[in-house]
């Protein structure tokens, strides 16, 4: 093993956080294979690898591999770890042990989850001792022993349980170390910290990944991050901190969450620092209850159920968004928190401090990760614990921010909660500069604009409206915060006054993309559009009528020469076929929307068509949204009606032309080899026999 060069940042962390960083490098060596938590691979790496010395460091390495492959039960182990223990008669185990009451038993029992036992016999005392056991689960050194009793209905038992986690911290050496570091050296040392390499981040991203700690340090901390997959959003939750849990999909009950009246024991908010929900879009909410209580909770940390309950867990909300960016700030259809569950009201949306661009984060990979030192994350993870628990800067931040008159009642306390976590965690016990708190606050008022903009397009009145959040600067200047995503976007800025998540019953309008009149709007001719200087008149020959028959066998006929050239400045195509049913017909229909679409100011298209009793619905309803899907993607909307009357065929578009075809879409013939010429370039496929009008109406 090579020689480990420090940099200044090392030898500044190693000299005042003696025994209390780690080689970040050594962690992502061991972490590669196995599924442990961060917090406990560094809790083995802390123990034997204290050293820079290569020799020393190679046999701490090879002590915390044979300990992993002798304690580390693998989910595929299972039945060997059992055998081991009724072989050995006991066996100490790394693991994480959850303790449930079992109410046909009326006694308690712990299970194992890689150990794979839900019976495993345990005293009072340790659930006692630490009642997390009793929510979530805790990772522990757990010694499991065989019971040789044969009338007894379980075959192991906890002798020794030992939660891995520092058994004390002192908060005042913390601050005394971190004066010796710079704002930024120190941001860094953070960053470092949760595995990830400062030199390789903008600003910027190093702020987002700020933020995304904060919900372990302030208490009741309502934070949401949407974005694509794969950026690590659940990572800080699920294994940065043992005071975190992370819930993956699944019912949320108010129960589990809050409080079981039957047992009289509170939920997950009164035992974790913070309550993570993984993929939120797949959150079930059966109980209206839940909803209300987790309203009241999230709005200040107290809610009743028969008892008055108050506690300080921060809620955490991670998620996919599956459309681009800048597709949903630019649709009227769509909004930033198109993933969350429908029962996410606007009071719960309201509610949220800080909404994290998830699309700016970047791509879990290994360029990213830091071969430098680090806090031990458990170290670093009991100083957030501690200022959740004991310290609290919302006077400070108060007395010292100036925000402008459009920030409300919620937006202030979001603000400048978020502003209370970038102190705690960059500041535990000083004061940032003007320069640097005025970061701060920009940074926190646009985290907050961006609910409040979400909630302004959903909100079919002016109640958000005021979203020109603003902050004053130390000398007095006054500053109005965008969210880089949507600053020019008008759909966003200026939404039309619609409720866009309405569905499409008799009575009520469709929602339409940005900038896309109605359909009756647009069946009106359009003006013409001025022509550029210079523009060749062929590129902008106005096209004619036409009628005429396309024979039997004839070649040359798409959906692309037929359109084309009538779909000039046009935004709306209409098209009624009563026979857009069967599969071809469907591939026939998805061919005319690729042809459509060539049309760059296409926005809207709408089929009106109909069904008989043969028909599969739910395989058709099908194909209909995956294209409804991918032309999102391309900004245009497919609207689907249907008229059990219908017979007539006609493409109406929304410049005024209107094309008519005798057989509809369907007007070429199946082809004899489907891997011969024609199958998939339509124009040269053979045509059956049908006329064609194309006229200005």
């Amino acid at each position: 093993m090579d020689q480990f060069d420090q940099d200044e940042l090392d030898q500044q962390l190693t000299s005042l956080f003696d025994g209390k960083v780690v080689r970040k490098d050594l962690l992502h060596r061991i972490k590669k294979g196995t599924n442990v938590p961060t917090f406990v691979l560094e809790f083995l790496l802390a123990r034997y690898c204290a050293s820079d010395e290569p020799e020393e460091i190679q046999a701490g390495m090879e002590a915390v591999l044979d300990t992993l492959n002798d304690n580390y039960v693998r989910p595929n182990e299972a039945n060997a770890a059992q055998s081991r223990v009724a072989t050995k008669g006991k066996h100490r185990f790394i693991d994480k042990v959850h303790v449930n009451y079992v109410e046909k038993d009326r006694r308690h029992w712990a299970a194992l989850e890689n150990f794979d036992s839900r019976r495993v016999a345990i005293s009072e005392k340790f659930y006692r001792d630490n009642e997390r056991l009793l929510q979530g689960g805790l990772w522990a050194e757990v010694t499991i022993g065989y019971n040789e009793i044969e009338d007894d209905d379980y075959a192991f038992f906890v002798e020794d349980l030992r939660p891995i986690q520092l058994s004390r911290f002192d908060f005042d050496r913390y601050c005394e170390g971190r004066d010796a570091f710079s704002r930024d050296d120190w941001m860094d040392v953070i960053l470092r910290s949760v595995g990830l390499e400062p030199t390789k981040l903008s600003k910027r991203v190093k702020f987002h990944f700020i933020a995304r700690l904060a919900p372990l340090i302030e208490p009741n901390f309502n934070f949401i991050e949407l974005g694509p997959r794969g950026t690590g959003k659940s990572y800080f939750y699920s294994e940065f901190s043992p005071y975190s849990t992370l819930i993956s999909g699944g019912q949320a009950t108010k129960a589990t969450l809050f409080y079981n009246v039957q047992r009289r024991k509170i939920g997950l908010v009164g035992y974790w620092d913070t309550v993570a929900f993984d993929e939120v879009g797949g959150i079930k909410i059966k109980d209206p209850d839940t909803i209300q209580i987790m309203k009241d909770f999230m709005a200040n940390g107290r809610f009743s159920r028969g008892v008055e309950v108050i506690a300080q867990a921060s809620m955490t909300f991670v998620g996919n968004l599956d459309l681009s960016v800048e597709q949903i700030v630019n649709s009227e259809v769509y909004d930033l928190f198109q993933p969350l569950p429908k029962e996410f009201d606007l009071a719960i949306q309201d509610r949220f401090a800080c909404y994290l661009p998830g699309w700016e984060m970047p791509k879990n990979g290994s360029e990213f990760l830091t071969g430098n030192y680090g806090f031990i994350t458990d170290y670093l993870a009991e100083a957030f614990h501690y200022q959740f628990k004991q310290t609290n800067r919302y006077e400070e931040v108060s007395s010292r921010v100036k925000l402008g008159d459009a920030v409300e009642g919620r937006d202030e306390k979001g603000i400048k909660k978020t502003l209370c976590a970038f102190l705690k965690i960059l500041h535990p016990n000083g004061k940032p500069t003007d320069e640097e708190f005025e970061e701060y606050v920009a940074y926190a008022v646009e985290t907050r604009r961006r609910i409040k903009e979400q909630m302004n397009k959903r909100k079919t009145d002016d109640e958000f409206s005021r979203i020109n959040l603003s902050y004053f600067t130390a000398s007095g200047e006054e500053v109005v915060v965008y969210c880089p995503e949507s600053q020019n976007a008008t759909a966003t800025q200026e939404p039309s006054r619609r409720n866009i998540h309405v569905g499409d019953e008799e009575g009520q309008s469709t929602p339409a993309l940005s900038g896309v009149p109605s359909a009756e709007a647009e069946l009106q001719p359009e003006a013409a559009a001025p022509v550029a200087e210079g523009m060749p008149d062929a590129a902008v020959a106005e096209p004619q009528e036409q009628h005429f028959t396309i024979h039997y066998g004839d070649t040359g006929h798409s959906y692309e020469s037929l359109l084309l050239p009538y779909l000039q400045r046009a935004k709306l195509v209409e098209i009624d076929d009563p026979y857009i049913r069967a599969n071809h017909q469907v591939h026939n229909f998805v061919r005319f929307c690729e042809a459509v679409i060539k049309s760059p100011k296409v926005r809207k298209i709408v089929l009106t068509t109909s069904y008989d009793q043969d028909t599969d619905l739910k395989a058709l309803n099908e194909r209909f949204e995956e294209l409804k899907q991918s032309l999102l993607e391309l900004d245009v909307e497919l609207k689907i009606l249907i008229n059990e009357n219908l017979h007539d065929r006609e493409i109406r578009i929304g410049n005024g032309w209107v094309i008519k075809i005798g057989r509809g879409l369907d007007f070429y013939q199946k082809p004899d080899l489907w891997y011969g010429v024609g199958a998939h370039d339509l124009s040269m496929r053979r045509c059956l026999e049908t006329k064609i009008d194309i006229f200005l109406r």
